[in-house]
């Protein structure tokens, strides 16, 4: 499970989840747009719909990467313990993975019922560099230790991008493609998104 607001997806994400499946050697990684994410303001400039669009076309033709909208579908804000539980009702036998950036790993004991997600799923962490591995290491004693929580460090490459460029360039006029998929440049640029100031 890889959550997020994914407004837009980008390369970073898709790298994500293709490392992450590679290195804990899953069978499927579910992207997850957020309907309303709790942890941070969100503005609605387009909807959770179209978010979910980009990333359905973002995964296509990647056998081990589905875009799902199991959060979309349930109204209010988007809680983690939620999904988890209504994975576990669909895949029962099956060992779920949390995957989460640096920030939200550094957080996750805060999170609504965290005791039933650490129950639930491995919890992945992704540092953005080596200074970050150590304080996400020590996190991972934390979670360990005080929470029992099952816990992975992933190793990825650094991918120096995020939604909020991608947005800012859209608005400014310039290019993206090097960013994003190219079916979702492609989304973007049909349906206009992005481009009011």
């Amino acid at each position: 499970m890889f959550g997020g607001t994914f407004n837009p997806i980008h390369n970073g994400h898709i790298q994500l989840a293709l490392c992450s499946a590679k290195q804990l050697h899953l069978d499927k990684v579910l992207l997850i747009p957020t309907h309303t994410p709790p942890h941070k303001q969100y503005q609605e400039e387009i909807t959770a719909w179209q978010r979910w669009e980009m990333c359905r076309l973002a995964v296509r033709g990647y056998e081990n990467l589905e875009a799902s909208d199991i959060e979309i579908k349930r109204p209010g804000a988007s809680y983690t313990v939620d999904t988890l539980r209504e994975l576990k009702q669909e895949f029962p036998d099956t060992q779920l993975y949390l995957i989460t950036g640096a920030d939200m790993f550094l957080t996750v004991q805060n999170w609504r019922c965290a005791a039933d997600i650490f129950s639930m799923a491995v919890v992945c962490g992704v540092p953005r560099d080596q200074e970050n591995e150590k304080i996400l290491e020590k996190q991972e004693e934390v979670l360990h230790r005080d929470f029992g929580a099952k816990t992975v460090l992933l190793e990825m490459p650094l991918v120096p991008i995020s939604s909020t460029e991608i947005r800012e360039r859209i608005k400014n006029g310039q290019p993206i493609g090097q960013w994003v998929p190219k079916s979702v440049e492609r989304y973007i640029r049909e349906n206009h998104l992005y481009q009011k100031s």
